[in-house]
């Protein structure tokens, strides 16, 4: 093997990819703008719930229940309506989230010392949003409970109970950022490998330069190092940036070892670069490589955890999900960015990466010396 040989080819790989205009944003403002697209849009966090409230008894304790949704920053569009139609009608066309009703008997039959109902309807189109929103309402109503039984049963009652405390590890705010944004780095990576490296070969075929390749004194090892260095080098520096992006954009903490992030990143790029390889040598257009490489990253999306756990989905999906590269990396980057752990907790996952990739590569340099004989 000529490592001589192998510089000239990523040389002019280099200048070949720099040399289109079109691959320049690609290659530099695109990780931002979708780093930046993903941070803000894939968000869980239910910051602003719309509430429409019928109060049928306007009464002292009617009014304390509204004032503990005004008082409430989440519920800040608070409407009000007499009639309840107009308030299922406003819930049917999604105008608020949350409908309330209280009816005419809820002040007497908490001064009877009885439970007064309240009617909550939410819109189950976005069942996580309504969830969320549900319980955000169910705990206004909680805390209104509990003043409205100390003023009807002031005397003092002391009893043994239970205090339980809870402390979030790692995300105390619970922020939805600190989740996606590190997973967003790991996808960014494999999507602009694989589009990149599924691209390189047929390339050469098209423009008719990939028989003056063959013809060469190149080594069918030496022609592949050449083809995927250039990418290794491209997605290691567009890890430095988008990983810069996310600590000091989103603010997201880099608690562990740096050194280990990139070294994981060498693993996964075994697997991402070998598919995009095997999509190159398999296909015959750039177009039909380009469909090919998407059919690849909606599985590889949906099957990575990264949105839906995988604890939840279907156990043949779950069997699927060890063939996933993306599944261990994200893993190891949520590891690395947000609990600090190292080598002894994320073994697993680089074992896993490791056989992947090496599989996953040496099957993609098996079929293109096949094409090369």
């Amino acid at each position: 093997m000529s490592w001589l040989r192998i510089r000239e080819l990523v040389r002019k790989e280099f200048i070949q990819l720099f040399r289109d205009k079109r691959n320049r944003p690609l290659l530099i403002v695109a990780p931002f703008i979708q780093l930046v697209l993903f941070g803000y849009v894939v968000s869980t966090d239910v910051r602003t719930v719309r509430v429409g409230l019928s109060d049928q008894c306007h009464t002292r304790e009617s009014r304390m229940l509204i004032d503990a949704f005004n008082g409430n920053d989440t519920f800040k569009n608070v409407r009000y309506f007499d009639h309840p139609r107009d308030l299922e009608e406003f819930l049917l066309r999604r105008k608020i989230d949350i409908a309330i009703k209280i009816p005419p008997d809820f002040s007497k039959k908490i001064r009877e010392g009885q439970s007064a109902a309240v009617q909550i309807m939410a819109d189950g189109s976005m069942s996580n949003m309504t969830f969320s929103s549900v319980s955000y309402t169910m705990t206004v109503i909680e805390m209104l409970n509990t003043r409205l039984m100390r003023e009807l049963y002031p005397q003092k009652m002391s009893y043994g109970k239970a205090d339980g405390r809870m402390r979030t590890w790692y995300n105390p705010n619970l922020d939805s950022q600190y989740f996606y944004v590190p997973g967003i780095v790991a996808f960014l990576i494999m999507l602009l490998t694989l589009l990149l490296t599924s691209m390189a070969i047929i390339r050469e075929k098209e423009s008719g330069t990939m028989e003056q390749l063959i013809v060469t004194p190149l080594k069918p090892a030496e022609l592949i190092l050449g083809k995927t260095i250039p990418f290794i080098i491209i997605a290691q520096i567009q890890m430095v940036m988008v990983t810069l992006f996310a600590i000091f954009w989103f603010k997201i903490p880099m608690v562990g070892s740096i050194p280990l992030l990139f070294a994981s990143t060498c693993l996964f790029l075994l697997s991402t670069l070998g598919i995009g390889l095997f999509i190159s040598t398999v296909s015959s257009t750039q177009q039909q490589a380009m469909m090919t490489t998407f059919f690849f990253i909606m599985p590889f999306f949906l099957l990575s955890g990264f949105v839906f756990p995988i604890a939840n989905m279907p156990m043949i999906a779950q069997w699927l999900t060890y063939l996933n590269p993306l599944r261990y990396f994200l893993v190891i980057v949520r590891g690395i960015f947000l609990k600090g752990v190292g080598i002894d907790a994320l073994w697993q996952q680089f074992v896993g990466l490791a056989i992947l990739g090496v599989f996953v590569f040496g099957g993609a340099l098996t079929m293109f010396r096949k094409r090369l004989d």
